[in-house]
């Protein structure tokens, strides 16, 4: 649960500014501010959170449980792909605590638990890639509601990605094709890096897919390309390849309200909704890997339990499967464009009826942030499977 309304605010606007790149969320850069800091050299292997062949953060153990309606739990070992075909490059959301305005490129528990909630399971398809970078923090936007702004370097974080970007494309990437995977903070970083280094030119080749989370990706109404993107097209199918991937949670019986942070777009266009258990349209189930604890902001220590049976069983693993529990459809109306996640309760079961997600204070759940802090979560082992049949589609081609 969310132990201050100072803290989801600050995370409100970070995610309202880096996601939709809104003026008002300006932190305001110190007219006396220091000159600009070294560049990162990511030949360094302390400045990224994963690289293949290592241990490291994208080492954590994926094993999850199943919780069946009966309240049976079976164990699912997860298994990496030996020598994959392809990579997945990563840049995470807001996760600092650190006092700055930007934060530095020390690991910390923060970066190592979103990156083992958001993208360590896609070894199962690809090699892994996260750079650290130095984002924009929760100082700097708590300080801004305060009235009390400090310097922020908006750029600072950008040009560490794009850096590590360009260090893997002439050191790692050897002609593979690369996902990119993104959430809030990080997905508005992958959509300025695609518009200005990849979307019309030749790299873009490369691009399997783009799979942007938790942000607000603008198309023109009735369109699948143009707004963010000139050359790159929503995905359609698990086998169309270079194409984009984006979406935001909300609970079905929990729309988007007016002054929701997600799934709104400037006037004529509307956010992009992809929804990864349907890429064709309509409905589906949710193959979702969730905390197996209570899901909070802010922490980078244990969760609070969640009981996921009736009466409470131990859960062993990290992550837990509830199969036919969830299911997902685009929905396009007067409350915006998002992904509607609807709960299928079973009476009389052992297994929980609901999930842990909503940013929730003093008892109450705020409606404009939705399901964000479970945006991957809620759709891993679906993105999952899509990279592994765009895998197949885009060697396939190759070979051609």
């Amino acid at each position: 649960m969310i132990r201050s309304l100072s803290e989801v605010f600050s995370i409100l606007a970070i995610t309202s500014f880096l996601t939709l790149g809104l003026a008002a969320a300006d932190c305001a850069r110190a007219e006396d501010a220091p000159a600009a800091p070294a560049a990162t050299d990511y030949a360094n292997p302390a400045v990224w959170l994963c690289r293949p062949g290592r241990q490291d953060a994208c080492s954590a153990p994926q094993d999850a449980t199943i919780v069946a309606v009966n309240g049976a739990l079976t164990r699912e070992a997860f298994h990496s792909a030996k020598n994959p075909a392809i990579d997945c490059f990563y840049v995470y959301p807001t996760v600092s605590n650190e006092p700055g305005g930007n934060s530095d490129l020390t690991i910390t528990g923060a970066e190592k638990n979103v990156v083992n909630a958001q993208f360590a399971r896609f070894a199962a398809k690809c090699r892994l890639f996260a750079p650290m970078y130095r984002q924009v923090t929760l100082t700097a936007l708590r300080a801004m509601i305060a009235g009390k702004p400090i310097p922020v370097d908006r750029d600072l974080g950008y040009n560490d990605v794009l850096a590590a970007w360009n260090y893997y494309l002439a050191h790692d990437n050897q002609g593979r094709g690369v996902v990119l995977v993104g959430h809030s903070q990080g997905s508005g970083v992958l959509t300025r890096l695609i518009k200005e280094e990849i979307d019309g030119k030749p790299v873009q080749g490369k691009l399997i897919s783009a799979i942007l989370m938790g942000t607000s990706l603008p198309v023109p109404k009735g369109a699948d390309v143009g707004g963010a993107f000139q050359h790159i097209p929503v995905c359609r199918s698990n086998n169309q390849t270079g194409c984009v991937i984006a979406f935001a949670d909300f609970r079905v019986n929990v729309p988007p309200p007016e002054n929701s942070r997600f799934g709104k777009a400037p006037e004529g266009m509307q956010a992009v909704c992809a929804n990864p258990a349907a890429l064709g349209g309509g409905s589906g189930l949710l193959n979702a890997y969730l905390s197996a604890g209570r899901i909070s902001t802010g922490s980078d220590g244990p969760r609070e339990p969640f009981d996921w049976t009736t009466p409470p069983k131990p859960i062993e693993t990290a992550f837990v499967k509830v199969p036919g529990l969830l299911s997902a459809a685009c929905v396009a109306d007067e409350h915006g464009s998002y992904l509607a996640v609807t709960v299928h309760p079973t009476p009389g079961g052992a297994r929980t009826n609901d999930i842990s997600g909503d940013v929730v204070v003093n008892g109450q759940v705020l409606k404009d942030w939705g399901l964000h802090l479970i945006d991957a979560n809620l759709t891993m082992g679906n993105l999952v499977a899509i990279v592994g049949d765009e895998t197949k589609a885009y060697l396939t081609g190759h070979k051609k």
